[in-house]
């Protein structure tokens, strides 16, 4: 039961690592994937790769063509509008469940997340992290905190465009400004205009992905079905 339990541990590891990679771009969209590279990359065999590029198919992330391969999915504008239709429902639902009386510790936890958003030297990927954990710490201000696995888990095309946003600005203070307007109309109870400043922030992530396709119109999904050719480059006919 032992062993039987640590090869799950490993095939569950193996996808979050596989995951993490697409959402982060490391593995970019279009980008062809061998199993037998990355199982060697990663020190594992076949086996927990393919279970874990099934799981990401299932998800939207990878897509599987019988007798050509599996590719990274490119990302599709109508997911990332999906994901974000559900996240803008719920996060600007939680803010009206704000108590009058905000819980002190989280309102300093969230405070120290601004703070550390404001740091020069800041990577984007942490940057990203700490985007994650004020939304998240917003929810759990006003106790839907348990509701964030749900909406983390339906935006992986959305993370992407975020993602691929942050890379085509020069620097995160924009968000970062966004996030402590937020972060003060609730503090100061004025929750009408935390939904309007939420709203506007989440949102952004349209014109991102206008701006991108404009100059990289190879990262995104146009005909779901279309097939890909695998060359020693990917192309998308």
């Amino acid at each position: 039961m032992a062993q039987s339990n640590g090869r799950r541990t490993s095939r569950r590891a193996i996808y979050i690592k596989l995951r993490q990679m697409v959402l982060t771009l490391e593995l970019a969209p279009g980008t062809a994937l061998s199993e037998n590279e990355l199982a060697a990359s990663l020190g594992v065999s076949r086996t927990p790769v393919r279970e874990s590029l099934i799981l990401l198919a299932q998800e939207g992330l990878v897509q599987v063509f019988p007798k050509i391969g599996s590719f990274v999915s490119r990302v599709d504008p109508a997911q990332v509008a999906d994901a974000q239709f559900l996240r803008e429902a719920v996060e600007l639902a939680s803010l009206e469940d704000l108590p009058a009386q905000l819980d002190a510790a989280a309102v300093e936890e969230l405070r120290g997340n601004l703070e550390r958003q404001q740091r020069v030297d800041l990577g984007l990927e942490e940057f990203f992290e700490l985007d994650e954990a004020f939304h998240e710490g917003l929810m759990r201000l006003s106790g839907h905190g348990n509701a964030w696995t749900t909406v983390a888990a339906a935006k992986g095309h959305l993370d992407r465009a975020r993602r691929l946003g942050l890379h085509e600005n020069v620097s995160p203070a924009v968000f970062a400004a966004q996030h402590h307007e937020i972060f003060d109309a609730v503090v100061s109870g004025d929750v009408p205009l935390a939904r309007t400043a939420m709203r506007t922030h989440l949102r952004a992530v349209f014109s991102d992905i206008e701006r991108i396709r404009a100059h990289s119109p190879e990262l995104f999904a146009t005909d779901p079905s279309t097939v890909p050719v695998r060359r020693n480059v990917v192309f998308w006919e």
